[in-house]
């Protein structure tokens, strides 16, 4: 039996992005809870929003460890299985890269250990900013990341000479039209990650009576927080949904599974899509709801699959499935940020214990949800590596065996499988175990801090201490 190396490092890369999109997506949403966190204790001094805090840090540590681990080998990915498209795409690509790690790396590293180790090191004010300097090292990097996977899917600023990409302009190759809507899309995405994670672990501590106030403070913000971004996220979906039917159609084509150009086409509820035969069985819809969504008429055209030449069609079974199972979890997001919210206010949250239970059975979804995106946006994309530039196939390392390609896809799961199971074995200890007391200063331990004027009380002018007199 031949191994197609093509085959086998498409998978590779699949799974090294799959694991790996894991972690960034949950530590952008929870880096910036944190630094919430700090901000409101430096502020009330309340002693709960501190226990919070040192726990949700130990856990940031944790997963932002293991996000790097599984990062690494990505770029090493470029060279060893895709040197040609490397090669081709250099000239962007290698910049926006650099520029992820010397602007956001550096910065979550340098600050990181801050927020670790000095909080009874430095001044509360700057163990304040490291969070926030953390936080937005966070977003930088998911800025450089998706503008340059952006590019990939409306390649602008460029233009292709003898197979290699040249830069056109750089503003319009960094801000491709993909990119806005992807990173606020994605942005959205960490928060109701990181939220609906921080929200059911807290769930589950109310259950079992664990650290109640701190974690019904933790409960109700971050219910107040789903119920804005759980709604908000629809909208921006909305919107990058209508960009990506102006810039890439035959992907939109795959997700909504309509295979003749279609006017009034239905929103397909379930279907199973076959590539051979070329259309759906077992079709169940709503009427014209598609074509409205997509083009706000009832008869608004949609154009069909076969339009385009089957080998540049997506895998559509993935696409289509990937993008309900998505939009069925936001859905349920939706409904239990407003149930949440409806229980705040009316005082019930941490008294609703079917509300706790499903709470806390939530913390996969978000993740599920973001690997089905992701899937949706990358093999939607195909069979193209940079949309309309240059082919899957083109890209792959000339020298490349299927043998190689299996190898090194064998030991890359191996490998992760030991992080994972090992990170994760030590986050439910962490979890489990619970926040720490919280950490009460005696009278007088106050003057052993170091000293920061934020911290110290104004002192009377017409006063002097004992013995000066």
């Amino acid at each position: 039996m031949d191994l197609d190396p093509l085959i086998l490092s498409r998978i590779q890369f699949a799974f090294v992005v799959s694991f790996h999109a894991l972690f960034p997506v949950f530590t952008i949403g929870l880096a910036s809870y944190i630094a919430v966190l700090e901000g409101l204790l430096y502020r009330t001094k309340n002693p709960a929003y501190e226990q919070l805090a040192r726990f949700w840090t130990k856990v940031f540590a944790v997963v932002f460890g293991m996000g790097v681990v599984s990062g690494i080998v990505m770029s090493f990915q470029f060279g060893t299985n895709w040197s040609v498209f490397s090669y081709s795409s250099a000239n962007f690509l290698g910049p926006v890269l650099a520029y992820e790690v010397v602007t956001a790396f550096f910065l979550e590293a340098v600050f990181l250990g801050i927020l670790l180790f000095g909080r009874d090191k430095v001044p509360r004010g700057t163990h304040l900013f490291a969070a926030c300097m953390v936080a937005l090292g966070t977003f930088i990097s998911s800025f450089w990341i998706l503008s340059a996977n952006s590019w990939m899917q409306t390649p602008a600023g460029v233009e292709l000479r003898e197979g290699i990409v040249h830069l056109t302009s750089w503003s319009e190759a960094i801000f491709n039209p993909s990119f806005p809507p992807r990173f606020f899309h994605m942005a959205l995405a960490s928060f109701l990650t990181g939220g609906f994670v921080v929200a059911g672990v807290s769930a589950w501590f109310l259950l079992k009576g664990k650290a109640p106030e701190a974690s019904k403070r933790a409960l109700q913000m971050c219910m107040i927080m789903l119920v804005v971004a759980a709604p908000g996220q629809l909208l921006v979906g909305d919107v990058h949904g209508l960009n990506t039917f102006h810039h890439q159609p035959v992907k939109v084509s795959a997700m909504e599974g309509v295979w003749e150009t279609t006017q009034g086409a239905p929103l397909l509820l379930f279907a199973i899509p076959s590539q051979e035969a070329e259309r759906n069985f077992l079709e169940i819809g709503i009427p014209n709801l598609a074509s409205l969504i997509l083009t706000h008429e009832l008869d608004g055209e949609i154009r069909g699959l076969k339009e385009w030449a089957p080998e540049d069609r997506p895998y559509v079974p993935v696409v289509f499935w990937g993008f309900r199972i998505m939009v069925g979890i936001g859905v349920l997001m939706i409904l239990m940020s407003l149930w949440g919210a409806l229980l705040t206010l009316l005082g019930r949250l941490e008294r609703s214990r079917l509300f706790l239970r499903l709470t806390s059975l939530m913390i996969p979804l978000p993740f599920l949800a973001v690997l089905s995106g992701w899937f949706v946006t990358e093999v939607g994309r195909q069979p193209w590596l940079a949309y309309g530039l240059i082919r899957t196939e083109q890209g792959l390392t000339p020298s490349l065996t299927g043998g190689m390609a299996l190898f090194s896809l064998l030991g890359f799961i191996t490998v992760y499988a030991v992080v994972f199971i090992s990170g994760i074995t030590y986050l439910v200890r962490i979890i489990r175990k619970g926040p720490d007391a919280p950490v009460r200063e005696a009278p007088g331990a106050h003057a052993k801090r170091p000293f920061s004027a934020v911290d110290e009380p104004l002192q009377d002018p017409n006063t002097q201490p004992q013995g000066t007199r």
